[in-house]
């Protein structure tokens, strides 16, 4: 049956100037004393840059952790960022990473900026906390093609928990994932490596403590989380790792032989047509002939290489194996995560899928046998409309069986928390069309509502969701702090090495409340897609 290639093709779309140097002077070494305290002027090892007090504490946006990977540094490793004079301004976030469009707030026009691989730091206010406080590295989803750092604001995050929280640029598409001769690949994988290496030298300047590092993403961003525990080169840059929505596929890359046949024909396509010579030649293009190029191919194609130093083996082996990080993990995913990629396949273009169209659309996303048994388990007469039942099949294959599946696996290497986010009365996700005849429900990326500002915009939650958010928020922030997750008066998040199979639902009081289940591989008809799980 199809890989994950196909499904993922659905996802595309969804989900979802650099700072100058200041002319001002070198502060004195009394205010340098200051920067881990409260001041917007912090020393970093490349330079001094000036944040802001905003009325969640401080932040400092667009901050360089590596040199623009441009000309002949594109397609090769992320090196340290260079030093500069004087004082960076850290008051506005920095380029975006090269991509094309898609239909979230900010990405209504393509970017082809290469100078992206920056970072923003938020830190709650200086006098309320004493002492190093705990610090979460966030990897933004998008599919490996799109988003950025700044898709969430975290500052009322960071108050709220007591944690210093970075978010991280890295690049893209065909920028971040070419596999060729010379050009190998997890491009993607380094930048992140090399941002938490920035964290491990300078976050303490801002007020973090760099032994008390989480690594946490959601979507591609959790998929990244997955292949940064099975890589090498990230070991001892962080304690724990979240992955929130990221297991799909079994958390599998591409292998190389096939990773590098695709980026030959990525380069023919541009008239690369010399193996030994494609990566010299794609340097010479400018970015918007690669993105030209890689408009249509979907996420599907840029995936993490596996099979080299960076990952040498995939993470679902990886955990079994041993060879992957000793961290604790929180896993999850959203109870009707297929909902929006439904919308988009269908709704979006004004062609609901009809009854009629059904059998066929579960044919030709998941195969004709598993197609056909999910006509069975998935029949029309249990859903309000056709969408609503494809978008069940869809969820439950790419992400809320994978979720499940991969929990045993991770148990292998260590601690790891299960959870599923299942509030149907979600407000819709920030680039969620806001008037859209659809049920959305708890579908993909909405539990970020329940923690962050999506695209600097705060949910409009009624009381019984803003309880649940601020359950939510104690159970991520205690997990940062180093405890097994828990909120106040709330059952305990179940560690899977102990209770195998018991997942904490997450759902407002009318709902049920947060409870812990062992029905969700029957809910999900996880039977069924266990049976057709995707291989590499």
């Amino acid at each position: 049956m199809p890989g994950p290639a196909r499904l993922l093709r659905r996802a595309r779309g969804v989900v979802l100037p650099l700072a100058v140097a200041a002319t001002a002077l070198i502060p004195s070494s009394a205010q340098a004393d200051q920067s881990a305290s409260g001041s917007v002027l912090v020393r970093t090892e490349n330079g001094w840059v000036r944040g802001e007090a905003t009325a969640e504490g401080r932040q400092f946006l667009g901050v360089p952790y590596a040199q623009p990977p441009a000309g002949a540094l594109r397609w090769s490793a992320p090196r340290p960022a260079a030093d500069w004079r004087g004082v960076k301004d850290a008051t506005q976030y920095g380029n975006y990473c090269a991509q094309n469009t898609y239909w979230a707030p900010g990405y209504e026009k393509r970017h082809t900026a290469e100078d992206c691989l920056d970072v923003n730091v938020y830190t709650p206010p200086a006098d309320r906390h004493r002492g190093k406080l705990p610090v979460m590295v966030w990897i933004h989803g998008g599919g490996n093609i799109g988003g950025a750092g700044r898709d969430i604001v975290p500052d009322a995050f960071a108050r709220r928990t007591g944690t210093v929280v970075v978010t991280v640029n890295y690049r893209l598409g065909a920028l971040g994932f070419l596999t060729l001769p010379g050009a190998t690949g997890n491009f993607a994988l380094l930048d992140q490596q090399q941002a938490l290496r920035w964290v491990q030298a300078n976050i303490g300047r801002f007020g973090g403590d760099r032994t008390r590092v989480t690594l946490a993403g959601e979507s591609a961003g959790g998929s990244a989380v997955c292949s940064q525990l099975a890589s090498p080169g990230s070991r001892g840059l962080y304690r724990a790792a979240i992955i929130q929505s990221g297991a799909f596929a079994d958390c599998a890359g591409t292998p190389r032989k096939k990773a590098a046949a695709d980026g030959l024909a990525f380069a023919a396509k541009l008239g690369c047509t010399e193996p030994g010579t494609a990566a010299d030649c794609l340097r010479a293009k400018p970015a918007k002939e690669i993105l030209d190029a890689q408009n249509g191919t979907g996420p599907d194609l840029w995936r993490y290489t596996v099979g080299g130093r960076e990952l040498p083996l995939q993470p679902a082996d990886a955990f079994t194996s041993g060879r992957a990080a000793r961290v604790p993990v929180m896993n999850g995913a959203n109870s009707k995560e297929g909902l929006v990629f439904a919308y988009d396949s269908f709704d979006r273009w004004g062609t609901p899928l009809t009854a009629h169209a059904y059998p066929k659309a579960l044919t030709s996303a998941f195969g004709e046998e598993a197609g056909t048994r999910a006509l069975e388990r998935y029949p029309l007469s249990a859903y309000d409309r056709p969408g609503y039942a494809y978008a069940a099949a869809f969820g439950d294959h790419l992400f809320a069986c994978p979720a499940l599946r991969i929990n045993p696996r991770l148990a292998e290497r260590g601690r790891v928390y299960a959870y599923e986010f299942a509030d149907r009365t979600s407000p819709l996700f920030a680039s969620l069309p806001q008037h859209a005849d659809f049920d959305f429900g708890a579908t993909h990326a909405a539990e970020l509502n329940y923690l962050f500002k999506p695209y600097g915009r705060s949910a409009e939650l009624n009381a019984e969701q803003r309880a649940l958010a601020a359950q939510m928020t104690a159970y991520w922030g205690s997990f940062i702090h180093g405890s097994p997750p828990h909120a106040t008066g709330q059952p305990a998040m179940p560690e899977q090495g102990s209770r195998p199979g018991r997942v904490l639902q997450l759902r407002t009081a009318s709902e049920g409340g947060n409870a812990a289940t062992t029905g969700l591989r029957a809910a999900h008809r996880c039977d069924l897609w266990d049976a057709a799980a995707p291989t590499p």
